[in-house]
């Protein structure tokens, strides 16, 4: 006899917990702030674009010394990829960036989110005109 598969499950079992899945997020924002150690040592100019990327990423503000210490080690390995690329170190660089939430599938599964930079409000305001003579007077500048 062929089965239905299994039970469904009951209401309270089914139901997400938003407010504690919310609660895992970790927000960060994007404020260019440098952070972190220098790269010290003899590094290519696209190694080190690279790493100054990382300092200035909205994540790196979550970076512990441990994470720091493994974007230094990584240096080394991401400066051998610009002189010789091979697709071991590419995948050794990309594991390792995913890891600290390089792209935005990764930081979904890292439940890091990024809020936007906050702009300068500069956007016209809008003047209530009463009348026709109102809206002539502000065009020519009376008012």
């Amino acid at each position: 006899m062929a089965g239905n598969g299994p039970l469904a499950k009951d209401q309270h079992q089914r139901e997400r917990n938003t407010k504690r899945h919310q609660a895992d997020t970790a927000t960060v924002s994007q404020d260019d702030e440098v952070r972190g150690p220098d790269l010290e040592g003899d590094y290519l100019p696209q190694t080190h674009r690279w790493y100054n990327t990382w300092r200035t990423s909205p994540q790196a503000q979550l970076f512990e010394t441990t994470d720091w210490l493994r974007l230094i080690l990584l240096a080394s390995l991401v400066n051998q990829y610009f002189v010789f690329p091979t697709t071991a170190a590419l995948a050794e660089i990309r594991l390792n960036e995913e890891r600290l939430g390089a792209l935005y599938a990764d930081r979904q599964r890292a439940k890091i989110r990024i809020t936007p930079r906050e702009q300068d409000d500069e956007t016209p305001s809008l003047a209530i005109v009463s009348s026709a003579d109102d809206a002539r007077a502000r065009m020519r500048g009376g008012v």
